[in-house]
C-alpha cells in the first residue's frame, strides 16, 4: 500500500500542458495523460489549432520539440520543457528527473544520449562525461536497457562482450565521436566511428567520403522562394489549420502581386486565419526586410514575424515553427555584415538543397559567392578538407572554413574570427552537409541590432528625413504599397533610424533558458518558503517591467495613427558614437556567454567566490603533467584557486614558465609578447606552498643557452614590447611540406610575429602582392617585401622544390630566398632582424653534405 501511496504523490504537485506535434500524436499525448493523472499529476493535452492555455497555470511543458508558439515565453517564466521521457524517467526513479536532462531544445544535442564508458583513459572518460552531461545527455556506470552508447576502444572489454552477449541495441563507438561532436557543437552521425571496423581507423586518407543530405533546410534554402507552395497533408487531418486564430500582415516590402496576394489570403482564410494592414492588430508579420516601423512594432511587441519562405514552410506543413529555427526564414538586412563586403566566398563539398542554402546564405551576409575558386577569393567553406580544392585554398592562403562560421556570423550578425577551432574542424571521414541548417538566430543580437526600444529620446532627425520617415511608417502601418521613389526615401530615412538596445542585458535571461528548476512546492503548501516562488515573482516583475518599457510605444502609436501626419517618432542614428560602443560591448558579451557554455546557478556562485586572475601562465616542458592528465586538471584549478589562470595560446599570456631556453613553439611564440619568463620550479613551489609566490624569486636563468643562441631574456623582452609583434611585418615565408618541426609550428611563430606564412607545394600565392599594394610602409619593411622566402632542409625531396619555387618568385618581380628554419627561429628569439645570407641553402651544401 505504502508503494502504491508514494507512487501516487509523485505528480502531485505538477500541472502539465502536453503539445501535439508531428512527433506526439494526440492519442500518445492521451496516454501520457493518463499515466499522470494515475500518479497524481493534472495534465492538459493542448493540440493546435486551438488557443494555448494560460502558461502561469503550469509547472511543466511536455513537447518532442521547441516549435510551438510559446515556447519562449515559457523560458523566459522558468517554466521546464520536457520530453515525455521525463515522465518515465521519474517514475524509474521515483522521485523527479532533473528537467534539463530531458529539454527537446536542439542545443542540447546529446540529450537522447545515455552513455556508459569501457576501456579508456580515465582522463578521457572524465571528459566524455562532463561534456555529454554539458550538452544534455546521462551517464550511467553500468551497461543498462536505457545505455544508447558504449565508449571503448574494441570490442574485447566486459561491458562490451555483455552488450553482444545480450544483443543490446547499444552502439559501442570511439571516444573520437564525441570528441568530434563536442568540437562542432553538433550531432554528426555515429557510422564512421562505430566498432568493430571504425571507418575512420581503416579508410585510406584519399577515398571519398559520403554526402548525407540535410532533413533541416528543406523549405528554408532561399529567403525568397519563387513557387506556392503544396501543403503536406495527412488522410486523417486534410484540411489546413495552421493559421486558425492567426491575425496576418503581409508588408508591402514582400513586392508580391495582387493576385499572388489574393490566393495567400485565401490560403490564410481557408486555414481559419485573417488578413489585416495593420500591425498593432495583426499577431503575424510577413516581411522581406528587417526595417520599417512595422517590422519593429511586431518585433517589440513578441509578434511572430517571419519572411515568406516561413510563410510558406507553415503552409506546407501546415505546422507552426518559429521563424527563428532556420536562418532564412527571418526577413534579411539591406546591409551586409560589417566585414562581409570585402568577401569573395566559394563553396566545396556541398550538395543538393545544402549548396543552394549556403549559396543564398553567402548573399544574405553581403558577401560574393564564387562558382569556382581562385586565387582573388578570400574564403573556402567546404563540408571536409579532403579535396584538391582544399590543398590549393591553403596554397593560396584563404580562409578554410566549415559552414558553421558562416552560420554563426549570420545568426550573431556580427563576424566571427575564422581562428576558431570550431570553424576550421573537419572530422575524417564525416561530410558537415548532414548538419547544415542547425543554427538558429541569436535573438537577443537581433533585437540590439535591429529592433531595439528606448525611452529616452534623442535630437529629431532632419525635416525632410522626418517626412519621409511619417510617410513611410503611415504607409507601413496600413498596409499602403510604396512606389519606386518612396521606397527609395524609406532606405535612406530607415538607415538613420535604427535605435539601440539600452534596457537590461538578456545575460539573465539566457542563463534562464539554460537552467530550468523544477517547481515543486513544499507539502504544507507554504509557497513563499520555495526558491521557485522568488524566481516566478521575478519573471513576473520582468514581464511587468517589459510591458511598461513598450506601452509608450503602443501608445505613441495609436495616437499618432490618428494624425494626419501620420506616426512621428525619433531615434539614435548608427553613426552615433555610443550606439556602436553599446553594440560592441553588448554583442561580445554575449558571444561571451555563449562561448562558455551552460551554467547553472550553482557554478556562477562559484565562479564569483573565486580570487581574481593575477597572471596568465604559459607553461612548457612541464614533466610532471606528461601522461597524468588527472593530475594536470587538478593541478591547474588548484593554481586557478591561487589566481593563476594556465592558458595554450601564447597571444594570451603575461608569464611564461620552462625548465631552460627552449625551441618549443610555445616558447619562441610567447616571446613575441614579452612575458615574465619564470623557472618552471615556480610552478611546484605554488602547489606546494599553495599560495602565490613572487615571480622575481624564480626568474629563468639559462646564462649557457642565452650565450649558444646569441641572445638575452631581458634583452629579448624589450625588444619583443618594442615590435608589439611587428618583427617580421611585410615578410612573406613559405614553408616545405614536410620540414621537421611540422608547418603548424612555424606558422604560428611567423603569424606571432606578424608575417605571412603558406605551405609551398609548387604554387606561390598573389595575395602576397595584393598586401603589398593595400599597405603603405616605410623603405625598410618595402625592401623586405622583395624578397620570398622558403623554410627547407637539404634533403633531396626539398631539393626538388627549389627550381620551382625560385622560378615563380622570379616571375613575380621578387627575389627568391631559401633558408634553414634556424633563420626563423633566431629572429623569433631574438626578437631582431637578421641577414638571411648566412642561412641561406643552394645545391652546393646540398652536395657537401651528402658527402
Amino acid at each position: 500500500m505504502g508503494h502504491q501511496d508514494e507512487s501516487f504523490q509523485l505528480f502531485d504537485q505538477c500541472k502539465v500542458c502536453i503539445v501535439c506535434s508531428k512527433d506526439l500524436s494526440p492519442d500518445t499525448a492521451h496516454q501520457l495523460a493518463s499515466t499522470l493523472e494515475e500518479n497524481g499529476g493534472e495534465p492538459v493535452v493542448y493540440e493546435s489549432p486551438a488557443d494555448f492555455p494560460d502558461l502561469a497555470e503550469f509547472s511543466h511543458i511536455m513537447s518532442n520539440t521547441i516549435d510551438f508558439p510559446e515556447f519562449d515565453a515559457a523560458n523566459e517564466a522558468l517554466i521546464p520543457v520536457v520530453k515525455p521521457q521525463w515522465m518515465q524517467a521519474s517514475l524509474s526513479r521515483r522521485k523527479l528527473a532533473n528537467p534539463r536532462q530531458y529539454s527537446p531544445d536542439p542545443r542540447l544535442f546529446l540529450n537522447d544520449v545515455v552513455v556508459t564508458c569501457g576501456d579508456i583513459p580515465e582522463g578521457d572518460k572524465d571528459a566524455i562525461i562532463g561534456g555529454v552531461l554539458a550538452k544534455g545527455g546521462l551517464y550511467n556506470s553500468r551497461v543498462t536497457q536505457l545505455c544508447t552508447h558504449l565508449v571503448d576502444l574494441s570490442l574485447d572489454s566486459d561491458k562490451a562482450r555483455v552488450i553482444q552477449e545480450r544483443r543490446l541495441s547499444v552502439k559501442i563507438v570511439l571516444p573520437h565521436w564525441f570528441d568530434d561532436c563536442l568540437k562542432l557543437g553538433r550531432r554528426i552521425d555515429e557510422r564512421p566511428y562505430t566498432l568493430p571496423d571504425p571507418e575512420i581507423l581503416r579508410a585510406a586518407p584519399d577515398a571519398p567520403i559520403r554526402s548525407t543530405e540535410s532533413r533541416d533546410i528543406i523549405g528554408a534554402s532561399t529567403p525568397e522562394p519563387s513557387t506556392l507552395p503544396t501543403p503536406i497533408t495527412s488522410p486523417v487531418k486534410s484540411k489546413l489549420n495552421v493559421f486558425h486564430g492567426k491575425v496576418v500582415m503581409l508588408s508591402p516590402d514582400l513586392g508580391i502581386g495582387s493576385h499572388l496576394q489574393k490566393i495567400i489570403a485565401e490560403l490564410i482564410k481557408e486555414g481559419g486565419g485573417q488578413m489585416m494592414s495593420d500591425v498593432s492588430k495583426a499577431t503575424t508579420l510577413v516581411c522581406r526586410f528587417r526595417e520599417g516601423f512595422a517590422y519593429r512594432m511586431a518585433s517589440r511587441l513578441n509578434k511572430d514575424v517571419g519572411n515568406l519562405s516561413w510563410l510558406y514552410h507553415i503552409m506546407t506543413y501546415n505546422t507552426w515553427t518559429s521563424p527563428y529555427r532556420r536562418l532564412l526564414h527571418y526577413p534579411v538586412p539591406r546591409t551586409p555584415i560589417p566585414g562581409f563586403e570585402k568577401f569573395k566566398i566559394s563553396l566545396s563539398n556541398y550538395i543538393g538543397e545544402a549548396r543552394s542554402y549556403l549559396e543564398n546564405l553567402i548573399t544574405a551576409t553581403g558577401a560574393e559567392c564564387t562558382k569556382t575558386l581562385r586565387q582573388e577569393n578570400t574564403h573556402l567553406v567546404t563540408a571536409h578538407d579532403n579535396s584538391e580544392k582544399c590543398a590549393a585554398a591553403r596554397d593560396w592562403g584563404l580562409h578554410v572554413v566549415n559552414h558553421l562560421w558562416l552560420e554563426e556570423s549570420y545568426a550573431k550578425w556580427k563576424l566571427q574570427p575564422e581562428s576558431d577551432p570550431r570553424y576550421t574542424y573537419f572530422p575524417r571521414r564525416t561530410n558537415l552537409g548532414e548538419v547544415v541548417g542547425q543554427t538558429r538566430l541569436d535573438k537577443s543580437a537581433l533585437e540590439s541590432l535591429f529592433f531595439a526600444s528606448e525611452e529616452t529620446p534623442t535630437a529629431p532627425a532632419p525635416a525632410a528625413s522626418r517626412k519621409a520617415m511619417q510617410k513611410r511608417d503611415q504607409n507601413a502601418a496600413t498596409g499602403k504599397v510604396l512606389n519606386s521613389a518612396d521606397a527609395d526615401e524609406s532606405v535612406v530615412s530607415d538607415a538613420t533610424n535604427v535605435t539601440p538596445k539600452v534596457r537590461k542585458s538578456r545575460k539573465t535571461m539566457d542563463s534562464k533558458n539554460l537552467q530550468t528548476p523544477a517547481r515543486a512546492r513544499l507539502a504544507d503548501g507554504k509557497e513563499n518558503d520555495t526558491p521557485s516562488s522568488t524566481s516566478s515573482r521575478k519573471s513576473k516583475d520582468e514581464a511587468t517591467a517589459k510591458l511598461h518599457e513598450i506601452a509608450p510605444d503602443i501608445a505613441l502609436y495609436e495616437k499618432e495613427k490618428k494624425r494626419v501626419g501620420g506616426v512621428i517618432y525619433g531615434g539614435r542614428r548608427k553613426s552615433d558614437e555610443d550606439r556602436v560602443a553599446l553594440n560592441k560591448k553588448r554583442t561580445s558579451m554575449e558571444v561571451h556567454t555563449e562561448s562558455e557554455g551552460e551554467e547553472t546557478a550553482d557554478t556562477k556562485r562559484q565562479k564569483k567566490s573565486k580570487p581574481a586572475i593575477t597572471m596568465h601562465l604559459l607553461i612548457t616542458g612541464y614533466q610532471r603533467w606528461v601522461g597524468n592528465m588527472k593530475k594536470e586538471d587538478a593541478d591547474k584549478r588548484q593554481l586557478r584557486e591561487l589566481g593563476i589562470m594556465v592558458v595554450q595560446d601564447a597571444r594570451k599570456c603575461s608569464h611564461l614558465a620552462a625548465p631552460s631556453v627552449l625551441r618549443t613553439p610555445k616558447f619562441v611564440n610567447a616571446l613575441a609578447y614579452g612575458p615574465v619568463i619564470v623557472q618552471i620550479d615556480f610552478i611546484t613551489q605554488c602547489l606546494k606552498k599553495n599560495e602565490l609566490l613572487d615571480t622575481n624569486n624564480f626568474l629563468l636563468k639559462d646564462k649557457e643557452a642565452e650565450k649558444r643562441y646569441g641572445l638575452t631574456l631581458e634583452q629579448c623582452k624589450a625588444s619583443a614590447k618594442k615590435n608589439k609583434n611587428k618583427l617580421l611585418q611585410g615578410y612573406h615565408i613559405y614553408c616545405v611540406e614536410n620540414i621537421r618541426g611540422g608547418f603548424d609550428a612555424f606558422k604560428s611563430i611567423v603569424h606571432a610575429n606578424g608575417g605571412d606564412c603558406n605551405l609551398f607545394r609548387g604554387r606561390v600565392s598573389y595575395q602576397a602582392q595584393r598586401e603589398e599594394s593595400e599597405d603603405e610602409s616605410g623603405d625598410e619593411e618595402q625592401s623586405n617585401k622583395k624578397e620570398i622566402y622558403l623554410l627547407s632542409s637539404v634533403s633531396g625531396d626539398h631539393q626538388k622544390l627549389w627550381p620551382r619555387f625560385r622560378q615563380l618568385v622570379h616571375n613575380m618581380g621578387k627575389t627568391p630566398r631559401i633558408v634553414r628554419v634556424d633563420w626563423l627561429l633566431d629572429m623569433a628569439m631574438s626578437q631582431k632582424l637578421r641577414a638571411c645570407e648566412e642561412y641561406e641553402l643552394n645545391e652546393e651544401m646540398a652536395e657537401q653534405s651528402e658527402e
